[in-house]
């Protein structure tokens, strides 16, 4: 198990703000304003105004961060364990647990204020309930029971496109709904291609993600199936959403790239190619939405 820092050691003031920002998880929020952004654009059918944006984004972020700090707070003691988490601020000890704990509800409290009060209440209300939903579906209630953890729990990272919608509409509709569908079906591919890269530290951590409790062709075979959905809801958000060309061209090719790395990986089931499907799922969600915001754009 990893160190903890005593108390008699405590971490320079650059160390600890450097942790709290890690408890936030910044590279995750980044994926989630990639998202959000776009979509106000789409909803707006052009450029939302400066502040609105901005406003949203700061909300979005300080949810996320929320709810990223709690999950840290509550799998401390697997993360101490697992080799891709050992240097996590509550592991190394820059970061008290009782810290952590009124950073991460400060946030939440914050997140859920400054939608309310700079975005609109609906936009609020959705943040939070994917805080919440994280929180307590996913990482108190499924992550160490079911191996549908990341299913279920993924519906938590596809809100963000629905604050986006409703921050500038203040409703919902089938548009935003498909997106949320597409981020929920993406979540799964991209999750399971990095757990068989760290398949013994979840098991380890007695995590039962999926790639832990079952064999290399049954966790390949959900990823392509996933995949395919994923691919069919991105053209089939072209109509229902009104998008362009430059939209349907950009689904269509990013789709048929992201099958391919998922049919590689069924082929040959080891980390290499696994990871090679985990990175190109990052670069698609940046992609396919950056399509997304130029066809309204143009």
């Amino acid at each position: 198990m990893a160190t903890v820092l005593s108390a008699a050691q405590p971490a320079g003031l650059r160390a600890r703000v450097g942790g709290f920002v890690a408890l936030t998880k910044p590279r995750i929020i980044e994926l989630l304003l990639v998202e959000t952004v776009p979509t106000m654009i789409v909803a707006e059918r052009g450029l939302p105004s400066v502040w609105l944006m901005v406003a949203t984004v700061i909300g979005g972020a300080l949810a996320a961060g929320g709810a990223n700090a709690i999950n840290m707070y509550v799998d401390r003691d697997i993360d101490a364990v697992m080799e891709r988490t050992k240097n996590r601020p509550l592991v190394t000890g820059v970061v008290a647990p009782r810290e952590a704990l009124v950073f991460a509800i400060a946030l939440k409290v914050a997140a859920f204020a400054w939608l309310w009060g700079f975005v609109n209440l609906l936009s609020a209300v959705l943040a939070c309930s994917a805080m919440l939903f994280y929180v307590f579906v996913y990482t108190l209630w499924l992550k160490r029971r079911y191996t549908s953890n990341i299913v279920i729990g993924g519906a938590a990272g596809a809100v963000p496109v629905l604050v986006g919608w409703t921050a500038v509409t203040n409703e919902l509709d089938w548009a935003p709904l498909v997106l949320f569908a597409i981020i929920f079906y993406w979540t799964p591919p991209h999750f399971w291609a990095l757990a068989i890269k760290y398949k013994d530290d979840y098991e380890n951590a007695d995590v039962p993600m999926l790639p832990v409790v079952a064999d290399l062709r049954t966790v390949t075979r959900r990823i392509v199936a996933y995949t395919v959905v994923l691919w069919a809801l991105t053209i089939v958000f072209g109509p229902v959403a009104d998008m362009g060309l430059i939209y349907l061209v950009s689904a269509l090719v990013l789709g048929a790239i992201f099958l391919g790395y998922a049919i590689r990986v069924a082929r040959n089931p080891e980390p290499k190619p696994a990871m090679a499907l985990f990175g190109w799922s990052i670069s698609y969600v940046v992609l396919l939405f950056g399509a997304m915001a130029l066809d309204q754009l143009v």
